[in-house]
Formats: structure tokens, C-alpha cells, sequence
């Protein structure tokens, strides 16, 4: 009986950049995680865990270099490994394309850190300012008239909030959104008259990085009613790449709405009837 032999099956191996632009990537995804986490929680003084993140995004761009290096290896020799090379590649362009946007808006915005309604008169940083100047943060001192100058040309929408209301509801409207947002109060003071101003100061966050942005908030009282100036200033960086405009802006619409709101409630609310006096 004749024996059957069969050949060994020959498999292509596996490209060794494809295997490693996936290393780095994965490498890559998770340093930026943990430094991510390391800023956002204060683990670690802002410049050493600002070096990790940029060291894992250097990883990421590594990564991207070998895997095209790699596709030309498996041009030229058939090795396996296209689904390495296109997971690296994926896993890089989600670790990259935020700083990208970051890097797009650093170009296109001025380098400001520091904005408020109000550049004449800015509200100030109270408790708040122990916390600044120190340990390279910006001062609590607002930047100057060159600033408003730079914030008026990129963000005009940044004005006062004027609204029809006692500054007491003003007030109570401010604090509530401040609430709503979970930023941390850090000090806050009621009008306990008419004419006389609130104050709020809040410590607020960048989504991702969780950099500290501190708020000041007025509440004064005008001809008409109250006057809302906001303030939210980069605790670090000469650049804020636009979060604190951002930021105003966002509390300003919502302010708007919550006033128009509650001017539709008191219109809507029932008026208890005043008895006429019957003269005999």
C-alpha cells in the first residue's frame, strides 16, 4: 500500500513593522489614557503629566511612521499583516485627530487666556486669586486692554447680559446654571438689597484634559434691572484655544433662555383678583 505524504502548508509570516505599529499604537492608547487621567485628577504636577501626553502622542506618531514603512514591505515581499498595519493606523488617527483640532485652533485663535464681558471693568478674582501666580499659574490680574483689544476682534459675541429682573433673580437664575454645569463654587455672595451686587467664583474644567478655568461672575444692578459680566480666565497656558470664550458664551444663551423662561411663567401664573370696595 502506498504511502500518502503530504508538504508541510506554508504560511507567509507576519511583517515585524506591522507587529510593532501595532505595539506602539496600542502602547500608545494606553499612555495617552493614563495621562489623561493623571492631568484631569491632579495626580501629578501639570509640566510632568503634560509630558507624558505629549510622549504618547509622539508614540502614536511613530506608529503611523512604521506602519507605512510596513506597507511597503508587504508591497514588495506578500508578508501578512494588513490588519496589523490598518488597526495601528485607526488606533492613531482617534489618538491624534483632538490634538489636531487643538493644534488647528492654536493657529486660527489669538493667544489669549483671560475673557470677560466687561474689559473696562472685569469682575474680580477674590478667593480665587490665592490660587493664582504661583507655581507658573497666570496671575488673577486681568490681562489688559491688548487682550480686549485681540477678544473683541475674535469673540463680538461676548457682551453683558442685560435683563429684566431684580438683581435677587438674576442672581438665583446665574447660580443655578453654575449648578447645573458642576462647577465647583468656591465663593458666593447674594445681593441682600436691590441695588447692591452678587458675586459668584467657580472653578470649571476642560472637557477632556480637565485644565482648571476659573469664573467670576457679577450681578449688578442697572437703570432696568440687572446686569450680568462674566469672567473666565486659564488657571495655566497663555493660550486658551478658545475654551473660555467658549465657555461665556455658552452661559450667556442659557442665561437668555432661563430669563425668557421665567417672564413666560409670571405672565402665565394666574392673578388673584383684587374685591373692588363697595361705597355706601
Amino acid at each position: 500500500m502506498a504511502r500518502r505524504f503530504r508538504a508541510a502548508y506554508q504560511v507567509e509570516p507576519f511583517s515585524a513593522l506591522a507587529t510593532w505599529a501595532r505595539r506602539l499604537a496600542l502602547f500608545s492608547a494606553v499612555a495617552t489614557l493614563v495621562s489623561v487621567m493623571v492631568v484631569r485628577f491632579g495626580f501629578l504636577e501639570i509640566k510632568p503629566a503634560l509630558a507624558t501626553f505629549f510622549g504618547a502622542l509622539a508614540c502614536a506618531g511613530l506608529s503611523i511612521l512604521v506602519a507605512f514603512a510596513g506597507l511597503v514591505v508587504l508591497w514588495r515581499d506578500g508578508s501578512r499583516g494588513i490588519g496589523r498595519i490598518l488597526t495601528a493606523l485607526l488606533l492613531d488617527v482617534m489618538i491624534l485627530a483632538y490634538p489636531a483640532y487643538l493644534a488647528l485652533q492654536y493657529r486660527r485663535l489669538p493667544p489669549i487666556h483671560d475673557i470677560t464681558t466687561d474689559p473696562i471693568n472685569p469682575p474680580q478674582f477674590e478667593e480665587l486669586a490665592r490660587l493664582r501666580g504661583t507655581d507658573g499659574a497666570n496671575t488673577a490680574v486681568y490681562a489688559g486692554l491688548s487682550s480686549a483689544e485681540q477678544q473683541r476682534v475674535a469673540y463680538p459675541e461676548i457682551e453683558p447680559v442685560d435683563l429684566d429682573m431684580t438683581t435677587k433673580q438674576a442672581f438665583d437664575i446665574v447660580r443655578r446654571l453654575v449648578t447645573r454645569r458642576k462647577w465647583l463654587v468656591i465663593d458666593e455672595h447674594a445681593p441682600q438689597s436691590p441695588r447692591q451686587n452678587g458675586h459668584i467664583e467657580a472653578v470649571a474644567k476642560t472637557p477632556i484634559m480637565g485644565f482648571r478655568e476659573d469664573v467670576a461672575i457679577r450681578i449688578a444692578p442697572n437703570d432696568d434691572g440687572a446686569r450680568v459680566d462674566i469672567r473666565s480666565s486659564s488657571r495655566y497656558f497663555e493660550h486658551d484655544l478658545g475654551s473660555n470664550a467658549a465657555r461665556i458664551s455658552s452661559l450667556i444663551d442659557d442665561i437668555n433662555a432661563a430669563a425668557e423662561n421665567n417672564v413666560e411663567k409670571l405672565k402665565k401664573e394666574p392673578r388673584t383678583p383684587v374685591k373692588g370696595v363697595i361705597k355706601r
